[in-house]
């Protein structure tokens, strides 16, 4: 069996569709996990409920889980009841609470009824905080330990909790409160005397409130290099950890985030090719509509400069040349910004520094750029005409290049998603500023 993801699909859906689906389902008995997740993200929703079908039970929980909720929702409706129970019950509370909020309300709340009291409690405890918080990705299932605990009664712990944890490699230290007082590491714990109190192992814990962002979070515990991350309430009692796969997730999916809306799309939030096409004008459409109208205002533009243009008709030749230049520039510009905003490079606080790093980085290119273009375009149109397209180079990159350094830095400011307002808003601003600019200096230089 290939192991390619494309060859894969292809041979179970032949099978499929001859209807043998007794090899189809040897077939997936043989695949690494990875390859049938791969397989069934893929696949075509008709298809995909009946190669779930076909999984072993404990492969099909695990598959399950890897899936994104969408398409875990999807799946819900192509199951039978008693199945949906058990794969529900199968999910980590973080898990079930990520399907939940795919789920129509009716459908959840039947599914969380079913739950025995005690999972109901933990999921309930994640779905009690805002989606977006890290709250609602933790995990409430943990194993602590406490300062005057030895290593060996912490050891005694783990295995009585192993099966009922997320994660065993780093441990909480708690109070007698369950304030958060430190981590262990569960290799100093079993390399230590078992009489060793943990107070004597245990290091300072670097944690996240669980009303944080849980970008904000995910990107700490990444920069911190942690396995684990534990999660506190106001007063500083844990309530959950964030382990170091879901970080890693959450930061794909916010990066995934923040490309989709630089390209003037939202995110899709499933794999490409399960998502119908519908989705995908959906998440295009408005976009496009609010460049559009954007774009009214080059025409605008164009039309109070028209006499302009009847004058010198070869002003229009470098309009495509002024546009484009002065949206990349600002374009360029934005990502940078964006990109160091969500590593915490820079600060709301470091407008200032930003707008002199990007006015002169703009300056720079637009003396490079206007240099070679009165060059070129002066030897062809004349030096008057040359000097035009070179000044008004110098001019556009460098407001690009500033406007696009600190339109995130502002978005963020009033706590607008940063890549809003970068690319699709920059390249609309700069079309309009940079025809009125080329305008105004070809009027100066050129005196018409």
């Amino acid at each position: 069996m290939s192991r390619d993801p494309a060859l894969a699909e292809r041979y179970i859906d032949g099978l499929i569709a001859d209807g043998d689906l007794r090899a189809a389902g040897e077939a997936l008995a043989t695949m690494p996990q990875w390859l049938v997740v791969d397989v069934l993200e893929r696949t075509e929703a008709r298809d995909r409920g009946v190669m779930f079908r076909l999984l072993a039970k404990d492969t099909a929980s695990s598959v399950f889980e890897d899936l994104d909720p969408p398409l875990q929702s999807e799946l819900i409706h192509d199951l039978h009841d008693e199945q949906v129970r058990d794969i529900f019950a199968e999910l980590d509370p973080d898990d079930r609470a990520g399907l939940i909020d795919e789920l129509p309300a009716k459908v959840a709340n039947r599914l969380m009824r079913e739950l025995d009291p005690e999972e109901q409690a933990l999921t309930a405890a994640v779905l009690g905080y805002q989606v977006g918080s890290v709250g609602r990705r933790m995990s409430p299932e943990y194993v602590s330990t406490h300062p005057d605990t030895t290593a060996g009664q912490t050891l005694e712990r783990v295995k009585q909790r192993i099966d009922q944890t997320e994660t065993i490699y780093a441990l909480p230290v708690t109070d007698n409160e369950r304030h958060l007082v430190g981590m262990v590491g569960l290799r100093s714990v079993m390399k230590a005397d078992p009489e060793t109190p943990i107070r004597d192992l245990m290091n300072d814990a670097v944690s996240a409130r669980a009303i944080e962002s849980d970008e904000t979070a995910a990107r700490r515990a990444a920069d911190e290099r942690l396995i684990v991350m534990p999660i506190v309430d106001k007063e500083d009692r844990l309530v959950g950890i964030l382990t170091i796969d879901d970080a890693l997730q959450i930061l794909e999916d916010a990066d995934s985030e923040d490309v989709a809306r630089q390209g003037g799309a939202e995110p899709l939030g499933r794999p490409y090719l399960s998502t119908p096409f519908r989705a995908l004008v959906r998440s295009r459409i408005v976009w496009l509509l609010v460049l559009a109208l954007g774009a009214t205002l080059t025409v605008q533009v164009l039309e109070v400069f028209e006499s302009t243009l009847e004058q010198v008709v070869a002003l229009s030749l470098f309009v495509p040349l002024i546009i484009g230049t002065g949206g990349n520039t600002g374009n360029q510009a934005a990502t940078t910004v964006t990109r160091a905003l969500a590593l915490g490079d820079v600060r709301k606080r470091d407008v200032a520094r930003v707008l002199w790093q990007e006015a002169r980085t703009g300056f720079t290119l637009g003396l490079i750029l206007g240099g070679v273009a009165f060059a070129v375009a002066g030897l062809v149109y004349g030096m008057d005409f040359g000097l035009v397209i070179g000044l008004t180079l110098l001019t556009l990159c460098t407001i690009a290049a500033s406007v696009g350094g600190i339109m995130p830095l502002l978005a963020s400011a009033v706590r607008a998603d940063p890549a809003v307002f970068s690319n699709p808003f920059i390249s609309t601003f700069v079309d309009a500023t940079g025809l009125i600019v080329y305008f105004l200096i070809a009027r100066a230089v050129l005196g018409l």
